[in-house]
């Protein structure tokens, strides 16, 4: 995922094989080199030291939600060798079933309030979903180092990011009043759009994707949909076994056009862990 001080916004960020859950020991420990995703779901869970560094979930599973154990999860993340990135969930639920939804915003789209669930509401979602999750970032950046707002707000922003999308989510594509429809991806689609072009307006310089291709395609339509919008946001894999499986799995291909440089796997010890490409 970056550099390793990334925000994403996401949940538990886990599709992987139950099976290797069953077949792997405990106290067998994850290749040493691997990079460990956390959020909400550890809570009150004893967080490993054995890997090179973590990517930590902003989000509590959905947009416009904290990570009640961000703080500690930091705190965790300081004894690793490398700083901590970020991760944040994504989405897109219309503008029926959404408190957040932007009607009558006028920057940096027109949400018109006769046409409320334009392209360009969707993208203003999205903007003001990522938008918000930097913030709870970089007010967790400011409280747990003693920076001044200026200051946290250029530590944030100089770090990797990925946005984690999955059918877990509120996505139009897969609600009943919308549907799997061209339109419906091409809305879902612009909501991404909306979450780079947040984070790169924040000062971030790489923002990336956590997904597998099968989620991606059913939610954006793939790029006969959005074409080369993302080729310049590098992937994160998820459905590995292992981590020599994983490893493999870096020379998969990208449903961005971009590189893949995470590829993740369950743990010997159930948790999440991630080679690096």
């Amino acid at each position: 995922m970056k550099r390793l001080f990334v925000i994403t916004v996401t949940v538990a960020l886990s599709i992987v094989s139950m099976s290797a859950r069953a077949e792997s020991a405990t106290s067998e420990r994850v290749d040493p080199s691997a990079i460990r995703d956390v959020s909400f779901p550890q809570c009150e869970t004893d967080l490993p030291d054995d890997s090179r560094g973590a990517v930590i979930g902003v989000n509590g599973g959905r947009t416009f939600t904290s990570n009640p154990c961000l703080w500690e999860q930091l705190g965790w993340s300081k004894s690793l060798v490398e700083p901590p990135a970020f991760y944040a969930n994504t989405g897109n639920p219309g503008p029926w079933l959404s408190k957040n939804w932007p009607t009558g915003q006028q920057t940096p789209r027109v949400c018109s309030a006769s046409n409320p669930n334009s392209l360009n509401c969707s993208f203003d979602y999205g903007w003001n979903a990522a938008k918000d999750s930097f913030r709870r970032a970089m007010n967790h950046a400011m409280k747990w180092n003693g920076y001044d707002r200026a200051t946290a707000f250029e530590r944030v922003g100089n770090v990797d990011w990925w946005l984690d999308v999955e059918t877990m989510n509120s996505w139009q594509t897969l609600i009943d009043d919308f549907g799997p429809t061209r339109a419906s991806q091409e809305r879902d689609t612009m909501a991404l759009v909306g979450a780079v072009r947040a984070l790169w307006n924040s000062g971030v310089e790489r923002v990336g994707i956590y997904s597998t291709s099968y989620q991606w395609r059913l939610i954006t339509g793939g790029w006969a949909v959005h074409r080369d919008w993302f080729s310049a946001n590098p992937v994160w894999l998820a459905g590995y076994d292992d981590h020599e499986d994983a490893a493999q799995g870096c020379s998969d291909g990208s449903f961005t056009g971009a590189p893949v440089l995470m590829t993740q796997y369950l743990g010997a010890d159930g948790m999440d862990a991630n080679a690096v490409c």
